[in-house]
């Protein structure tokens, strides 16, 4: 018995410290990954002034840390405009389950914004006066409903004469971006944006 036990022993420790490796290995990952967490749940601060697709006046201050780090966002270059196949969005607008999925994370995103002088003018427009009559059909109401929100200025226009998508906003939102990757995998994780993905790709067959 003693000889038994005595050939067991080295063994028992030769794996104790592989065991204690281990251990520590993931103990260490999980203190990095909370690490992290904590990190992303810092409210991030974004202060701008964005056009879309004119970038003159496009200026943005981003501050994180409760204004320990500033970093100024430098203005992206303008990029000529591609004539190619265009990708045609309404199959998707027209699946009641994908304008719902969108108009949720429309709203949850916006609940979770904290907005100051918040102003966004869109205007948009599909190239064929037909197609942007129905997707206005469809984003007219909203445009109307986003007009009377407080706390923010909202305007999006239709243009039936050519295809454009134009963007003016100015503000300050400041936002968690752990709930900001929650909302998003949220998202895509939906079937009925998986669904609008498919209808765009069948180009509405």
């Amino acid at each position: 018995m003693l000889r038994q036990s005595a050939r067991l022993l080295p063994q028992n420790a030769d794996s104790t410290p592989i065991e204690i490796t281990a251990g520590l290995m993931l103990t260490g990952v999980l203190v990095f990954l909370l690490f992290l967490i904590a990190l992303m749940a810092i409210p991030v601060t974004l202060t701008f002034q964005l056009s879309w697709p004119s970038v003159s006046q496009e200026n943005a201050l981003l501050e994180w840390g409760f204004g320990l780090v500033k970093v100024r966002v430098p203005a992206s270059e303008p990029k000529a405009h591609s004539y190619g196949r265009k990708t045609n969005v309404l199959p998707a607008v027209r699946l009641k389950s994908f304008r719902r999925r969108i108009a949720r994370f429309i709203g949850d995103l916006w609940r979770a914004i904290h907005k100051e002088d918040l102003s966004l003018r869109v205007r948009v427009g599909l190239g064929d006066p037909a197609d942007t009559g129905q997707l206005w059909a469809i984003v007219g109401p909203i445009a109307g409903l986003l007009a009377t929100v407080q706390g923010a200025t909202i305007a999006i226009e239709p243009e039936f004469s050519e295809s454009t998508f134009e963007l003016n906003s100015a503000g300050s939102i400041r936002l968690i971006p752990l709930q900001l990757i929650c909302l998003t995998i949220a998202l895509l994780l939906s079937p009925g944006i998986w669904q609008g993905v498919a209808k765009i790709r069948k180009g509405g067959r």
